[in-house]
């Protein structure tokens, strides 16, 4: 696993890392203003063929594709063009010696996905994966919480993930281009792999690619896990739940809100609740976050990588893992059947 660039690429923490973006449309235009700001990157080139649509070039030209943005002489690369170009257009880059952040999910397939973590790997670059719910602030102090033991013994996760369809995408159905986010940081947050999952997916717009699914699985450590997400919904819902033994964290990553709902520490007085052998609630506290723009805390978490000085980055090899429990969503789906993992 590549966690930080090998000395021969590495840059020294402090000099500037000459930064382009490829693709500039819904995520890539957010990319370049963050790019602009961002402390240690310096901004030298875009491209897009499709060019400028959301006029965030200012001066600069828009390039026609990759090989125009390398001559440049980048030393890293933002990768935001649709998934079906992600793998040609990062062999490229791995080729030419950048490092690379490919939006997620890394690749179209598990292949593609393969040979890409295998290039960057062997070329001894940084290659991450656009991950950004695991900078969003909610999210990264429910993990810490977690980690330092607040729930006690972890007994499951749940995820909801639903609004109505964007229109930005043309190439993927819900399972890759949403459910990806969930189960990446489902299993950050468990600290953990999925062992085992079933799910089951529709196709209720008339659309080529599924726009609901539903899925339930456990993770190896035995924490059990659901997600429930689709395109369909006429609200904007970004619910993560971690329920455990001492009570639930439960993240509101719209807004970047955090709230344990600690289990009852009084005695219950009305007989047949206390005939329940269960959990009462107890204190309800929402924590004051510092929340900064997730994109932002993920550039910088490049970069510091491409310094060698962090490794809090989401790497191609996590990319994959994440790849092979979306393909295998989608393999549950079609097959009516659990998929075990090794």
């Amino acid at each position: 696993m590549t966690s930080s660039a090998p000395e021969q690429h590495r840059i020294e923490k402090g000099q500037p890392i000459r930064v382009g973006v490829l693709g500039i449309g819904s995520m890539g235009r957010h990319h370049v203003r963050n790019a602009r700001s961002t402390e240690g990157f310096d901004l030298v080139g875009i491209a897009d063929p499709s060019g400028d649509r959301f006029g965030v070039a200012g001066d600069m030209p828009v390039l026609p594709d990759v090989d125009a943005l390398i001559e440049t002489g980048i030393d890293a690369a933002i990768v935001a063009v649709p998934t079906i170009f992600h793998e040609e257009a990062a062999l490229k880059l791995a080729e030419a010696g950048v490092h690379t952040l490919v939006e997620k999910p890394l690749a179209a397939s598990v292949e593609a996905g393969q040979r890409l973590a295998d290039a960057f790997n062997a070329a001894g670059l940084v290659g991450a994966v656009g991950y950004v719910e695991r900078c969003n602030p909610a999210i990264m102090e429910m993990r810490r919480r977690v980690q330092d033991g607040q729930l006690g013994q972890v007994y499951q996760i749940v995820t909801r993930r639903q609004s109505p369809f964007p229109a930005r995408i043309s190439d993927v159905g819900v399972v890759k281009d949403l459910a990806t986010h969930d189960v990446d940081l489902a299993a950050w947050v468990a600290g953990s792999t999925y062992a085992e999952l079933f799910a089951q997916t529709a196709y209720r717009s008339g659309r080529e690619h599924e726009d609901m699914v539903t899925v339930s699985g456990r993770f190896a450590n035995g924490v059990l896990v659901n997600h429930l997400v689709n395109w369909l919904t006429p609200y904007k819902d970004r619910t993560t739940i971690v329920t455990g033994e001492h009570g639930a964290l439960v993240a509101n990553t719209v807004m970047g809100d955090l709230t344990f709902f600690e289990n009852g520490q009084m005695p219950v007085q009305w007989d047949q609740i206390a005939a329940f052998r269960g959990v009462s609630e107890g204190t309800m506290t929402r924590y004051a976050l510092t929340k900064r723009e997730p994109i932002a805390v993920e550039q910088e978490h490049f970069r510091d990588a491409i310094w060698g000085v962090g490794d809090e980055h989401v790497t191609m090899n996590d990319g994959l893992a994440a790849l092979r429990v979306v393909e295998a969503i989608l393999k549950s789906a079609s097959s009516n059947e659990v998929v075990h993992f090794e």
